[in-house]
């Protein structure tokens, strides 16, 4: 059986090591891409413009190893039992060959600035790549042909932030509120419960009120002040003065002792008061009659 090979130096590792592939891409381009000009982040236009920059097309894995800390027995020895530490686990995402399936480049994800998506496209990442012995170090550009692969590319690292306990600040404030993150261990001393305090009354306690320097006498009267100013009055105050007496007959006051008014004249009357003579209008006939 041959030995498990840590995939980021090429040494062999112990033979309880566990390795689970989190992820695996066929078809993924590297490109070599330009040095980081902005505060924003990796543009990937400027990779794919320029034919000279793709090297190659490999293949990416994700791979989490797993290494089984030393186990210590308790019974023969007490004083090492405190000293068992987790198992390590660590997280590395490789380029391969895809036909051969030899090493390209390795990174060992130990934060999230390992892995960087670039701010103009969902397919393409830099990787920061290392070289076996950890001295040096290089940025790579990644891409994908289809979103879905590079959704599943970032599906897969956020697995591997959970398994070693990589958390952004979002996630980080999610874990300790749910009781989680590696700030919980610190936080999670015992709270001293403090006992019940008790604010009945004994016996023979009284409570005083001093209302000396309310309104509430004053407002009392004013109210009721109120309250009578507003009680309705009696009908009598409202009562209309007498309608005035009767006029008097007209034989009591001298005049006469009809009093209707005259009839209107006739049509009659009225058509002769207009035919009125030229004499009754203040003109003379004439002596011969000359004016008739």
């Amino acid at each position: 059986m041959e030995p498990t090979i840590d995939p980021a130096t090429g040494r062999a590792l112990p033979a309880d090591a566990i390795q689970r592939i989190l992820h695996i891409a066929r078809a993924v381009h590297v490109y070599n891409i330009p040095p980081l000009s902005s505060t924003r982040g990796h543009t990937a236009v400027n990779w794919t413009d320029d034919p000279k920059r793709h090297i190659f097309t490999c293949r990416a894995r994700i791979i989490e190893t797993s290494i089984p800390a030393p186990f210590v027995d308790s019974a023969t020895s007490p004083t090492s039992a405190s000293s068992n530490a987790a198992d390590k686990v660590k997280v590395d995402v490789v380029l391969e060959d895809a036909s051969t399936g030899q090493l390209f480049a390795a990174a060992p994800y130990t934060s999230r600035s390992v892995v960087e998506p670039a701010i103009d496209s969902s397919r393409f990442f830099a990787l920061r790549v290392t070289d076996p012995s950890g001295s040096r170090k290089a940025m790579l550009g990644i891409g994908f042909e289809e979103r879905s692969e590079a959704f599943d590319f970032s599906i897969a690292l956020q697995e591997a932030q959970k398994a070693l306990g990589i958390y952004s600040s979002s996630t980080a404030e999610t874990a300790e509120r749910t009781g989680g993150g590696p700030k919980h261990a610190a936080s999670s001393k015992p709270v001293k419960e403090e006992g019940k305090k008790d604010y009945s009354l004994k016996d023979g306690e009284t409570i005083t009120v001093n209302l000396s320097g309310t309104n509430f006498g004053r407002r009392a009267a004013r109210v009721n002040s109120v309250n009578e100013d507003q009680k309705p009055t009696s009908l009598s105050s409202f009562a209309l003065p007498p309608p005035p007496p009767p006029p008097a007959p007209a034989a009591a006051r001298g005049g006469f002792s009809n009093s209707f008014l005259p009839p209107p004249p006739t049509a009659q009357e009225v058509r002769a008061q207009k035919r009125l003579s030229a004499q009754q209008l203040g003109f003379d006939d004439g002596k011969f009659g000359e004016f008739a």
